[in-house]
């Protein structure tokens, strides 16, 4: 059975958990920032038109670029989470604390906040762009897609960087986490928004103000992450000893 690690402040607040947690805000900024911000230049190029199947891929595509860049600069620092789904799928498996998961969902979400801030005021933007799911798309559709394909990245992250037995796969990790993360807003990009990243809209709604439908972007993902968590950590890998939050999985 996997084991859940509560911590300890000694670890959590040492030198090496510090760096990590700023590792996290600092990459997940980066990641938000070009995430959101191909949003709004696809606004600002078609004159705030609907999205259509270019826009699409586009915006997949900074997506999983992005995010390919963020996990590889923040691997051998904090592991390269920059999610709180991917972080309580490894609370779930063991490998962080639930105290350094905490502090880790801190620091993700205050560097969607400030990637947003910055994106306000760099693009004079009226509003920033929030998840939401599509007319004719109820919110428990919305959660159970989300549950879908943030299991599908949470499950990439553990099989390619997570698992002891990984081997040499480990090193195109973060590539096939952006792969996941491009192939999963494809699919549901026009249907729940394609988040599988609480502080990825989680920014967007504290800048915006508007928090209408920012619950299922925390509820879906957790729940999708969590279950990735107990499949590959309990099933694939077994036990495991909770490891130092400044350990380098990837």
């Amino acid at each position: 059975m996997v084991k859940i690690a509560s911590g300890s402040l000694g670890d959590s607040f040492s030198v090496g958990s510090l760096k990590a947690y700023l590792s996290e805000f600092i990459a997940t900024l980066l990641f938000v920032f070009a995430g959101v911000g191909s949003a709004i230049a696809y606004s600002k190029l078609t004159a705030d038109a609907a999205l259509d199947p270019p826009g699409l891929v586009a915006v997949a595509v900074a997506h999983a670029f992005a995010l390919f860049v963020g996990v590889s600069v923040a691997a051998n620092i904090s592991g390269g989470h920059l999610n709180p789904a991917v972080t309580f799928g490894l609370v779930i498996g063991g490998n962080i604390s639930i105290l350094s998961g905490l502090l880790y969902w801190i620091a993700q979400c205050l560097g969607s906040i400030v990637a947003c801030l910055l994106l306000k005021f760099v693009t004079s933007a009226e509003s920033i762009p929030t998840h939401g799911v599509a007319a004719g798309m109820n919110a428990v559709e919305g959660v159970v897609m989300e549950i879908v394909i943030t299991f599908a990245l949470v499950y990439t992250v553990y099989a390619t960087a997570a698992d002891p037995k990984k081997g040499s796969i480990g090193t195109i990790a973060p590539i096939a986490i952006g792969f996941i993360v491009g192939a999963n807003i494809l699919a549901a990009g026009p249907f729940s928004g394609g988040s599988m990243n609480p502080a990825r809209s989680f920014g967007p709604a504290v800048v915006s103000g508007d928090f209408s439908q920012n619950w299922i972007y925390w509820l879906g993902p957790l729940i999708g992450g969590g279950l990735a968590g107990l499949v590959y950590g309990d099933i694939f890998i077994g036990s495991y000893t909770a490891a130092p939050v400044s350990e380098d999985y990837a």
